[in-house]
């Protein structure tokens, strides 16, 4: 019992951590990469804003972010950590590299999501008189709200991985108390401990991503 009382104690502080990381983590890149994904879109040659050169420009500029592996990117961004929260070490420090490591993937399933609408249903509400913002709010959000959901429930799933690593270099929560009790000190029971509650995390947030994406679908 006193075993598992230490445990405990080791762990849901860490626990803790890193949902604090990965909620405020999720919440700037779902931001960010929303309103990335929706002007890849939207500037597409042909679409309702059609802008090929900004496209091209901002295309390119996702494709380089997404391509830097995040333990590169944590360590290239500790400047702009320490200008931002004033340290680079800990959970909140940690936030900065997740969110922007996180924000070219969720542009990148906005986008997808929202190219997979039918273009008749835009063709429609244009030919209704929708302006741009009543287009994107009303019409390609909502009709690709299923397939939205269930990418960003794969992004929250990855940004648990991310902040695992950010464990690595100080970034605190589960990964770091991996690290410190499981490998530094070859507490096993403690890295067992670690990976089985991390599976559970993630096995209830995809199942919450799934029953939601089934909720909104319409077909």
């Amino acid at each position: 019992m006193s075993e598992l009382q230490h445990l405990l104690e080791l762990i849901l502080p860490s626990f803790w951590e890193s949902l604090y990381m990965v909620f405020f983590s999720t919440l700037f890149s779902v931001i960010i990469g929303s309103i990335l994904g929706v002007i890849l879109v939207i500037t597409e040659r042909g679409h309702i804003c059609e802008k090929p050169q900004l496209n091209k420009i901002l295309g390119s500029i996702i494709n380089i972010a997404r391509s830097i592996p995040f333990i590169i990117l944590i360590i290239a961004i500790f400047p702009l950590s320490r200008l931002i929260v004033g340290t680079t070490i800990g959970s909140t420090a940690a936030i900065v590299p997740l969110s922007i490591a996180a924000a070219p993937f969720v542009a990148r399933v906005i986008e997808s999501s929202l190219k997979d609408v039918d273009w008749g249903v835009v063709e429609a509400s244009l030919a209704a008189g929708a302006n741009i913002p009543q287009v994107i709010f009303n019409v390609l959000i909502p009709e690709a709200l299923p397939s939205i959901i269930l990418g960003i429930t794969l992004t929250i799933i990855n940004i648990i991985g991310y902040s695992a690593m950010a464990g690595a270099i100080g970034g605190g929560g589960l990964g770091d108390l991996a690290i410190r009790y499981g490998y530094q000190r070859f507490q096993t029971d403690v890295l067992l401990a670690t990976i089985v509650v991390l599976i559970i995390v993630v096995e209830l947030i995809q199942t919450i991503g799934n029953f939601l994406a089934r909720k909104f679908n319409k077909k």
